[in-house]
């Protein structure tokens, strides 16, 4: 709904579309951000704090099992509940729960580093916490990408989500390499829990303070009430979907939201979106399985379980250049070789599993940092060609679902993945990696089988 200017009338003429603000275009790529480098400043830490209380690796992999459930159920009913409250609105939500859990998690694994809680209890308590992120935290990214693709040209969209997705990317650089200077006497290894949170609830102040509120308050009239998604709509009505100005729908003549005509619900089987979805699902677990897998590696590959804590830093550093990779591919690669959906899925993961192979049989820090930094590079260009694709499958006036519906199937990966990857390398490391290409080369054939041509995409959506 909030991608409707319903007022277009014959003699109407339709607004051109404004670009966001740089100050809201800045807002939006913080709120990601923050969370993006909380998450890996956490994932840097956690295989040495895991090493620390005596868990075994699976069991410190299959503690975020619960969160990431949770953000599969949560994540669509935030992005339907942004559409008639508002992204503002879902942002502020998405913090808070962040904060929350960050801040708990902290003090939970604090507490058992420390002796006052049994290894169990605290990773029980930890998975708790971290739930909360699960269910309150995944009400920001729907709405973040909603706001963005609901006011970016269609051809313009494929570009547009890369920045979007490079916020995360730029958190992925900013969370390891500062997670080890975070670490200080009082804290200990979850120094990193407390700093971010505090981080967080600056920018829930600036982006209470800065974005203004976007509530949906203009219901539809005449014959686009009457009939306002139908294939048969008139000329205004298309025109109104793809290249209105969404800032009407929010700003003018107030009338309660409750007035506002229904959206009609998305499905997850909707043609449209299947193969898009399954692509997302195999790639997905690829990407959340490697991610699982590559702190304990490294641990193992440089002898360091003997030392957790001097595990940090070469975590951290490998990490980080895998999120540099990732930048380079969202940030130029994609906007230089003008990629579509189809063609960065395709190609992405496909360097996922060159990628895959060289990190398997690295030694050394060196050749390890670079075996992540390609199959990174890869998985790059492949989230938001497959972002991109499913935004362009369905009509404006469904992006704030298929938003959800992607958040959804993001967080579906991190269920079992990387639990499973950590469970499967335990075996035998040639095992755990296989797996990871073999879904890459399952997607690799899917996008060449099934998936929409990136021409046939940018065409209207009618």
């Amino acid at each position: 709904m909030a991608d409707v200017d319903p007022i277009q009338t014959a003699s109407t003429p339709i607004p051109a579309r404004k670009p966001i603000s740089r100050e809201r275009l800045a807002l939006l790529f913080m709120v990601m951000l923050v969370t993006a480098a909380g998450n890996t400043a956490m994932q840097s830490v956690m295989p040495s704090i895991g090493t620390e209380l005596g868990v075994e690796d699976f069991w410190i992999s299959l503690a975020y099992t619960w969160s990431a459930l949770l953000w599969v159920i949560c994540a669509p009913m935030w992005a339907r509940r942004s559409d008639r409250r508002g992204r503002k609105a879902m942002m502020a939500v998405g913090l808070i729960g962040f904060i929350a859990s960050m801040s708990l998690c902290g003090l939970m694994l604090w507490f058992g580093l420390n002796g006052f809680l049994p290894a169990i209890v605290t990773l029980i308590l930890f998975a708790l916490s971290r739930s909360l992120y699960g269910g309150f935290g995944s009400a920001a990214p729907p709405a973040v990408q909603a706001y963005v693709a609901s006011r970016t040209p269609r051809a313009e969209r494929t570009q547009a989500m890369a920045l979007i997705a490079s916020s995360f990317g730029l958190g992925t650089v900013i969370g390891p390499a500062l997670a080890p200077m975070l670490i200080f006497e009082q804290t200990g290894l979850v120094g990193p829990f407390f700093a971010f949170a505090l981080i967080a609830v600056v920018v829930l102040i600036a982006l209470r303070i800065q974005l203004p509120d976007d509530t949906p308050t203009f219901a539809a009239r005449g014959e686009v009430m009457a009939a306002p998604f139908s294939a048969g709509s008139n000329p205004r009505f298309r025109s109104a979907t793809d290249d209105g100005d969404e800032d009407k729908l929010y700003e003018e003549s107030p009338v309660a939201a409750s007035d506002l005509p229904e959206i009609p619900d998305l499905s997850w089987r909707d043609q449209r979106l299947r193969p898009w979805l399954v692509a997302g699902l195999l790639g997905g677990h690829a990407q959340a399985a490697m991610l699982g897998i590559i702190g304990f590696f490294i641990l193992d590959r440089l002898g360091l379980r003997a030392d957790p804590g001097a595990g940090t830093g070469p975590i951290g550093l490998v990490l980080m250049s895998g999120a540099i990779a990732t930048l380079l591919a969202q940030w130029g690669l994609i906007p230089m070789l003008k990629l579509g959906p189809r063609a960065s899925t395709m190609w992405g993961v496909a360097l996922a599993a060159l990628g895959t192979v060289t990190f398997a049989v690295s030694h050394d820090l060196h050749s390890i940092a670079v075996g992540f930094a390609i199959a990174s590079l890869g998985f790059g260009l492949y989230r938001p060609g497959f972002t991109a694709g499913t935004s362009l499958a369905v009509t404006r006036i469904e992006q704030g679902q298929v938003s959800g519906i992607v958040a959804s199937v993001n967080g579906a990966a991190y269920i079992v993945a990387p639990a499973v990857g950590v469970w499967l390398y335990g075996h035998h490391p040639v095992i755990g990696f296989s797996t990871i290409c073999l879904l890459c080369l399952a997607v690799f054939l899917l996008a060449w089988k099934r998936l929409d041509s990136d021409e046939s995409l940018v065409q209207e959506r009618r």
